[in-house]
């Protein structure tokens, strides 16, 4: 039989665009720029623009490596 983890140890993969600028550290207003130029990508449930973990990772690899052709 499969555990179940605890709904507590159990992480969000889907995040609203105000919890995605917060696990960034910038304000919303931000994010919304960023998805508007294409370089944060989102997906849409229903009516609601919604932001994958795996798209937040993405975009931190984004910034890292233009970080690191400016740098050089």
């Amino acid at each position: 039989m499969e555990r179940v983890p605890a709904a507590s140890t159990v992480q969000p993969r889907l995040h609203r665009v105000e919890a995605a600028a917060e696990l960034l550290g910038v304000k919303r207003t931000v994010i919304y720029e960023q998805i508007r130029l294409g370089r944060l990508r989102t997906v849409r449930l229903g009516r609601r623009r919604l932001v994958p973990t795996e798209y937040i990772d993405e975009y931190v690899d984004l910034l890292k490596r233009e970080s690191e052709t400016t740098a050089s």
